[in-house]
């Protein structure tokens, strides 16, 4: 089998959250882009419900050789090699990706929160880390990132736990938790008053992650990236609540385009205001 027939067809603009939307410079779109395709190819590849497992590693190891030099087999690996090359940025963010597509393939449960942030350090946190990397951005900004990419993690596996399971049987709400329910719960048409709880307590669990982020924007130089970072933030608040609040299972937890385009409006004049008020208009 070859990685070509496992691909989802999905692209950057299909994802949740801001991708190389036009907030970001054009001269730093192209790697952004040539990153997200890499990691969406290798994401389609351990998300595929029909391949089997052994076949899924071997092609994830193929992208891993790609992107090492050690083989010209992934076409999306030769590309993102290059770009890595022209921009002197380090490989580790896309083989920490790498890591967490191997976890997708292996490891179907989490035993509690913190072995779900650690899935996330590989998952979720090295994608911030590359833009800021991208942007020439300090490393000094990378805890608030990994705390906003955790809880952009952490809200997407409760907007899709029931599709996790019935389709992948993955669950990532934590064995500790959801042992108070059962498993099956999570195949049900709608969440018993107990699961949605369980749900409801992750998010305001995760909310404590928001928190930690909340000043994110505002330790960006770059402005049209920390203008991303702020509607990213604001977006990721929204959905947090909604999943306090909803039911994943038989309710929208998702935006529309027409509600980011109301929050990005709605968040603007401050950002705007915030931003020329502690730099002086830079």
């Amino acid at each position: 089998m070859s990685g070509d027939t496992l691909q989802s067809g999905k692209g950057h603009k299909d994802e949740n959250f801001p991708v190389a939307s036009f907030l970001i410079a054009p001269r730093h779109r192209a790697p952004v882009l040539a990153f997200y395709r890499y990691v969406r190819f290798a994401d389609d590849i351990a998300d595929h419900a029909i391949a089997a497992a052994p076949e899924k590693l071997r092609l994830l190891e193929e992208m891993r050789a790609t992107l090492m030099g050690e083989s010209d087999a992934s076409p999306e690996g030769v590309t993102l090699r290059t770009v890595l090359a022209e921009r002197d940025i380090t490989p580790v963010h896309a083989l920490d990706l790498l890591e967490a597509f191997r976890r997708d393939v292996t490891k179907l449960r989490y035993r509690d929160w913190d072995d779900l942030l650690d899935y996330c350090r590989y998952s979720a946190m090295p994608v911030g880390r590359f833009v800021l990397d991208v942007h020439g951005e300090s490393r000094d900004t990378w805890p608030a990132n990994d705390a906003l990419c955790a809880a952009l993690q952490v809200i997407n596996h409760l907007q899709d736990c029931g599709k996790d399971y019935r389709d992948l049987n993955r669950v990532y709400i934590p064995d500790d938790v959801l042992s108070e329910v059962g498993v099956d719960a999570l195949a049900a048409p709608a969440a018993s008053p107990a699961l949605k709880a369980v749900i409801a307590g992750l998010a305001r669990k995760n909310a404590g992650l928001l928190q930690q982020s909340k000043g994110f924007a505002r330790q960006i130089r770059d402005g049209r990236l920390a203008l991303e970072v702020d509607l990213i933030q604001t977006l990721a608040e929204d959905l947090n609540a909604r999943l306090m609040r909803r039911d994943p299972l038989s309710e929208n937890v998702h935006h529309s385009r027409m509600k980011v385009a109301a929050l990005f409006l709605k968040r603007l004049p401050f950002f705007a205001f915030r931003r020329l008020t502690a730099r002086g208009g830079a």
